[in-house]
């Protein structure tokens, strides 16, 4: 298993062009005039106020087996983005829409030299990225792009603004715009409409309304176990810096994850949500002497297309939802089962669509936000949902093949993302090929880099104790 690449707060370059970032628009322009091309679902709207508090934004980097020529990856870029009619976008957040004049595409992309260590290059250009805002109104530029050159090939990283799309939507851009530099396209792409028209979060009633009804009969019962969670630790202030490490689980520990899951009955997910478990109780010891609040929670991120009308198939926006499972991690338990003790939680959960109750808090939520004052927005989830870290998973090659079988994944894919106001550390992990990579951000609010030193290197030795076999 290769080492923790751990990475240096930003520069005063970087945090300049943060600044530069969050500014509005400032051109004139009539946002009614402009036609609407998609309107916000729950989950975006939920989005675009958490990031009144902090930026939430998400990175995908991929290897591009060829030497870095900037005019013509920028140039291939363009094309696609113009293709897909993601331009010239304009948020109007008073009326839940994204309008567009129809626009060319305006290109960030930013070249950074490898150097003899790249990775460490790309996962401290990822910790400046999710650091620095985009706009919050007026006129848009959701992408910024950046490359880390490395001779005869390079990475390619794309920032977005997490509000308008999912790290599904995301690949598949990426993976058009790869294509598209391979082959070296140079015809004039044809104009389609923009691709972040949806349905709303509301369709997921007509179309499953005996799970959605079940859910929200359900949800005293996610209210109960909320109360039994020990709550995370926030230093004073609104310190929002998101830092990152990165790891990497190798296939031989990927091949182990994989028999263990099958022997014990559970998923590769359950897996990871227990050692996920086990590598954050030590930070929560207190736990143990509290009357009431005794459970330890993590969370899963939830893909919903599947749930919603085949419009939101091809979609640009993400259709997201999360649940937790919560455990008290008494001290000896075993990987194994801890892990089935959360399986039995996530199978239920999956069964009965239970995933469906955090649209509902969400709306909650929204309904609660204006009558709260800028304090208890930052800490209101730390309190009613009190969620220490969330796991989020993403297949690349599945995702690559199915959108063209003919097409080889790539050898080398992250991903990242901000945290939020919703839990402290977020593990970000991509499987491509054979391999694992977990990408880790985390507030320094909450943890110091130290500390999370020793959670992901807990996490790791929990995954490498199955080379001894899956009795225990």
């Amino acid at each position: 298993m290769r080492s923790t690449w751990d990475t240096p707060a930003p520069t005063p370059s970087e945090r300049g062009r943060a600044a530069a970032a969050a500014k509005p628009a400032t051109d004139a322009l009539s946002v009614r005039e402009l036609r609407v091309v998609g309107r916000l679902n729950l989950f975006q709207r939920a989005i675009l106020r958490w990031r009144e508090l902090y930026p939430y934004s998400a990175v995908h980097v991929v290897a591009v087996s060829r030497p870095l020529v900037k005019a013509q990856l920028q140039d291939q870029i363009r094309r696609e983005l113009e293709r897909a009619g993601l331009t010239d976008l304009v948020l109007d957040a008073d009326h839940g829409q994204l309008r567009s004049g129809g626009g060319p595409a305006v290109v960030a992309l930013r070249i950074l030299q490898g150097g003899a260590d790249p990775v460490r290059v790309v996962t401290t250009e990822i910790e400046a990225e999710l650091n620095a805002p985009f706009a919050r109104d007026g006129r848009l530029n959701p992408f910024r792009f950046f490359a880390v050159d490395r001779g005869e090939s390079f990475y390619l990283g794309l920032v977005y603004d997490h509000f308008l799309a999912g790290g599904d939507s995301i690949l598949l851009l990426l993976k058009r715009i790869v294509d598209r530099y391979g082959a070296g396209e140079t015809a004039e792409p044809a104009a389609s409409s923009p691709a972040v028209k949806a349905p709303a979060y509301r369709s997921l009633v007509l179309h499953n309304p005996v799970r959605f009804a079940w859910a929200m009969l359900r949800l005293p019962g996610l209210i109960a176990s909320s109360l039994r969670c020990f709550r995370p630790r926030f230093a004073p202030g609104d310190n929002s810096y998101n830092a990152v490490t990165s790891f990497c689980i190798g296939s031989q520990d990927v091949t182990y994850l994989l028999q263990a899951s099958k022997a014990w009955g559970v998923t590769l997910n359950d897996l990871l949500l227990a050692s996920l478990l086990l590598a954050l109780s030590p930070l929560a010891a207190e736990r143990t002497q509290a009357r009431r609040r005794r459970e330890l929670a993590v969370a899963s991120i939830v893909n919903i297309r599947q749930d919603l009308p085949p419009s939101a198939g091809d979609a640009f926006a993400p259709f997201l939802a999360s649940f937790h499972v919560s455990h008290t991690v008494p001290a000896g338990i075993t990987l194994r089962e801890l892990a089935q003790a959360v399986h039995a939680q996530t199978a239920r959960i999956k069964r009965e669509k239970l995933y469906l109750q955090s649209l509902a808090t969400l709306g909650l939520s929204g309904l609660m936000w204006p009558f709260l004052s800028a304090e208890r927005r930052q800490r209101f989830f730390s309190k009613y949902h009190p969620v220490w870290g969330g796991i989020s998973t993403l297949n690349v090659g599945a995702l690559w093949e199915r959108a063209s079988p003919s097409s080889a994944p790539p050898v080398e894919y992250l991903r990242a993302g901000s945290t939020g106001p919703v839990c402290p550390v977020a593990f970000v992990v991509t499987s491509v090929g054979d391999v694992l990579n977990v990408v880790v951000s985390y507030r320094t609010a909450a943890f110091s880099r130290a500390t999370m030193d020793g959670v992901t290197a807990e996490f790791v030795r929990r995954i490498e104790d199955l080379r001894g076999g899956f009795s225990d």
